[in-house]
């Protein structure tokens, strides 16, 4: 029996089972446990994006920016929090549930305006001044010629900022930029629930509307 025993061997623990066994251990710490919570509650918001261009240069054409769209005067008084949250993509959205279908409308029946992409997806923020967003193609937005990010951070306010470049093959005469040449638009808003927010450039422009997840209703100005 002694002999027996002697030459039993120990089979080795599997690697993968090693690092199951980690990770439980460290999800049992009080540390791991307020940043899974604190995860698992961050507030989730709607972000619907129409981007557009224009048709020719504007002068006297509608102007769009009376939607929200004055510079952010809130971002200076914002200072970080230290905190380097980034934002979380929860899932992209069905035109079902768009709140701005009728202003895309306006823009396409105008003759001034061409809309280029109409979307909408739920994400949490990113804490204030990490510029931590998604790129375009995540967001659902595929245009030729349009590149960027977006993002949305929280300070003491909720801010929906964008960079954005466009190289449009035919620009409107007058905008003073050869076919296919990048135009940059970089810009930060403080947004309010349920105010439409404008972006704009001399070439193209993007509409956005923020809200609670869940929580759609007609959006006011």
């Amino acid at each position: 029996m002694l002999e027996r025993t002697a030459r039993r061997v120990t089979r080795p623990v599997p690697a993968a089972a090693w690092i199951g066994i980690l990770a439980a251990v460290l999800l049992l710490l009080p540390g791991a446990q307020a940043l899974s919570q604190d995860a698992a509650a961050a507030p989730v918001y709607d972000i619907e994006l129409i981007v557009f261009r224009a048709s020719s240069a504007q002068g006297g054409a509608e102007n769009w920016s009376v939607e929200g769209g004055a510079d952010d005067s809130d971002a200076g008084a914002e200072t970080s929090s230290g905190s380097s949250q980034q934002a979380r993509f929860v899932a992209a959205l069905p035109a079902s549930q768009f709140q701005l279908s009728s202003l895309e409308s306006r823009l396409r029946s105008s003759g001034a305006y061409v809309p280029l992409a109409h979307v909408e997806w739920s994400q949490t923020a990113s804490a204030w001044g990490t510029r931590a967003g998604f790129p375009v193609g995540q967001l659902g937005i595929d245009v030729p010629g349009l590149t960027g990010t977006v993002f949305l951070e929280r300070g003491q306010y909720l801010h929906l900022g964008m960079t954005l470049s466009y190289a449009d093959p035919a620009p409107p005469a007058g905008i003073g930029a050869a076919p296919g040449t990048p135009l940059t638009m970089s810009q930060t808003r403080r947004v309010r629930f349920y105010e439409r927010n404008y972006y704009d450039h001399p070439a193209f422009g993007v509409i956005a509307l923020v809200t609670p997840a869940h929580g759609n209703r007609p959006p006011g100005r």
